[in-house]
């Protein structure tokens, strides 16, 4: 049933009713009347295969159409195996993480995002501590934000229950970048080394980049996250 519903996809010899075919080989292609490419199929002992039916004029090749057909189906198969499955690793947090666990996690979600999976992390908070959820909302834009270079949001931090999600998914691989965190992180420490007074520390979150620029969050959150009082 597979292998049929693959021979339909292409048209062979005659049923190319097309006047003229760009022929394609080793990286050359030529533009030939449809009649003479099919005489050259013949003299071959190949066939004459539509391979882009919608280019103009078609794109064809001689090949042997069995062989075709293999080829397309071991380059579907090594497509698929390529395709790794993607998974959702979970960070747990609490409402009051100290800074070791903090990093301990950090890198752990740096790890699963570079394999391609995403990342959903949440705080849990045990009873009365919901009152202060405005702290596991702080942590969650701080995680988002320190992993900007290897993630996007999907999602930003959301109360269900008495868990608060973020979720993160993976960024296309490549040459990793810089975030616009990272860049004002480093020119602040260099003003910092500088002799000059007045360093004003609200700068901690850039107001014009990053990951939390426009996004929707508490102002208080927000203050917070900013170091104001």
């Amino acid at each position: 049933m597979k292998n049929d519903k693959m021979k339909n996809q292409y048209r062979v010899n005659e049923q190319i009713r097309v006047r003229e075919v760009r022929i394609v080989s080793d990286g050359e292609s030529t533009v030939m009347p449809t009649r003479h490419a099919l005489d050259m199929a013949r003299e071959q002992g190949v066939d004459l295969v539509e391979i882009s039916p919608n280019a103009q004029p078609p794109v064809c090749r001689l090949i042997d159409y069995s062989k075709f057909l293999y080829q397309q189906k071991k380059h579907a198969k090594e497509m698929k195996a390529k395709q790794a499955k993607v998974e959702v690793k979970e960070i747990r947090f609490g409402p009051q993480t100290d800074e070791h666990d903090y990093n301990f996690k950090l890198k752990h979600a740096q790890e699963f995002l570079n394999e391609g999976n995403k990342v959903r992390a949440y705080v849990f908070f045990r009873g009365r501590s919901i009152l202060f959820k405005e702290q596991g909302e702080v942590l969650l834009l701080r995680f988002a934000n320190d992993l900007e270079e290897y993630a996007k949001v999907e999602q930003l931090p959301k109360l269900d229950g008495k868990k608060m999600f973020l979720y993160l998914a993976p960024k296309k691989a490549g040459v990793v970048k810089k975030s616009q965190q990272k860049v004002d992180r480093e020119k602040r420490e260099a003003e910092a080394r500088a002799p000059k007074p007045n360093v004003d520390a609200t700068d901690a979150v850039p107001a014009n980049g990053g990951l939390l620029a426009n996004a929707k969050v508490s102002p208080e959150a927000l203050k917070a996250l900013k170091g104001e009082e």
